[in-house]
Formats: C-alpha cells, sequence, structure tokens
C-alpha cells in the first residue's frame, strides 16, 4: 500500500505562537485521511444551510462532508481577521513553500485541498488538481492548471470510449456549479458569526474560479494561444 499523499500546513504568528495542520491524503484516490471526532457542531448537518445544487440526502448523509472536515480550521480561526500576517510554511514530500502572507490567502490555499478531498460531489472533479498543489496560486496559475486538468480529463474519457468535451462547453456549466456551492458553504460559515478570515478565504476560491470561467466564456485566451502556436503549429 502507498504512503498517504501528506502535506502540512504551519501558520506562525508575530506574537511567536504556531498553528499546524496536516493533511493526509489517499495515494490512489487523492481522498482526505481524516479520524472521526466523537461529536461535531451543529452547523456541520447536512441540512444547515444546506448548498442549494447539493445532491445529497440528510437520511444518508446526515452531515456535509466538507463541513465534518473543515471543524478545527474553522474554529481556530473564527475570532481572526483577514488581512493579519502570518508566515505560513507548507510542506509536501517533495518540497517546501514559504510566504508572509494574509492570514486569508494562507487559509484559502488548506482549504482548497479540503473543499475537493472530502467528497462533496460537485467539487470532487477538481480532485485531480490536488496531486500536484500549488499552494498562494496566482489567478493566472489557477486559470491555466484547471483547464489543463479538464483538457487532460477529456482525453482519459476519449480512450475510454467517450465522447471527449474539446470545446470546454460543459466545464463552464461545471465552474457555475463549483461557485454555487462555494457561495452556499460561504453562507454556512456566515451564519456563525465569524470574523472575516475564513469567509474571505472562501471567496478568494471562488473568484479563482470565476475568473477561469469569464475567460471561456470571453474567449480571452489569446496570450496562451500566441505561446502555444508559436511552439506547436505546424509551418
Amino acid at each position: 500500500m502507498s504512503e498517504p499523499l501528506r502535506y502540512a500546513y504551519s501558520f506562525r504568528f508575530a506574537d511567536g505562537s504556531e498553528k499546524q495542520f496536516e493533511v493526509a491524503l489517499d495515494a490512489e484516490t487523492l481522498s482526505l485521511e481524516a479520524p472521526t471526532r466523537d461529536s461535531y457542531p451543529e452547523w456541520t448537518a447536512l441540512g444547515y444551510k444546506q448548498c442549494p445544487n447539493c445532491p445529497l440526502s440528510p437520511e444518508t448523509h446526515p452531515r456535509c462532508p466538507i463541513a465534518e472536515q473543515v471543524v478545527d480550521l474553522v474554529e481556530f480561526f473564527r475570532d481572526s481577521i483577514s488581512h493579519e500576517e502570518a508566515e505560513v510554511v507548507v510542506e509536501s514530500q517533495t518540497r517546501t513553500y514559504t510566504k508572509l502572507t494574509s492570514l486569508q490567502k494562507g487559509i484559502s490555499s488548506l482549504l482548497g485541498i479540503y473543499m475537493v478531498t472530502t467528497g462533496c460531489p460537485v467539487m470532487n472533479k477538481l480532485r485531480p488538481m490536488v496531486e500536484t498543489h500549488l499552494p498562494f496560486m496566482s489567478p493566472t496559475e489557477s486559470t491555466y492548471r484547471m483547464i489543463a486538468m479538464y483538457l487532460l480529463a477529456q482525453l482519459v474519457l476519449s480512450r475510454h470510449g467517450e465522447k471527449p468535451d474539446w470545446e470546454l462547453s460543459g466545464f463552464v456549466e461545471f465552474l457555475s456549479e463549483v461557485r454555487a456551492t462555494n457561495t452556499g458553504f460561504w453562507e454556512r460559515l456566515r451564519s456563525l458569526g465569524m470574523k472575516d478570515a475564513s469567509l474571505n478565504a472562501l471567496n478568494s476560491l471562488n473568484s479563482m474560479g470565476e475568473i477561469t470561467r469569464d475567460s471561456l466564456e470571453e474567449n480571452d485566451l489569446g496570450r496562451w494561444e500566441r505561446i502555444f502556436l508559436a511552439h506547436f503549429a505546424k509551418k
């Protein structure tokens, strides 16, 4: 059995304190490996501010898959504000990233792993990206990685006899579903009366998808077209 894929996020604060979150993912499925809790807060129930596009039923899934795994993260940063700075160190098996940044950006990077690995039926389709998790992504990096992932998915589907979506029309529709899920989960967290660090972290994630969707809808990929045509077009 392969060793889990691990990411350790350390938040080092100006007062000298530090908080670490370790994420372990199954090496084959990239699903989150996490122990169960003895109890869960009320806001983790699936029916509590359930996302409008959620296909799950409280009868079969009593808790929101994402909510039940981010309890520690949400509770720790409940009283934190977005612009507070921390040194965020991200360690994986192959490299270490370090950045002095706002809590909003640090939490957003970590929250992005949870959103796609806990079993949410909508967010699951973004799970392949976590194999090459890139902390502190810029909008350009996010757009490139999301489109590349989707196109690789179409290649796999075509090799298995399914019709590929090379025009990315299905991807635009999917990103609208992602937006609805992110918005729904934001409403869940907002109802807790917390300060804005985690809320704006989720907003940052949502904006990445929005930028990608807008780029596709407006066919705003001219720079990438020029770069790829310069090297791959047949002369």
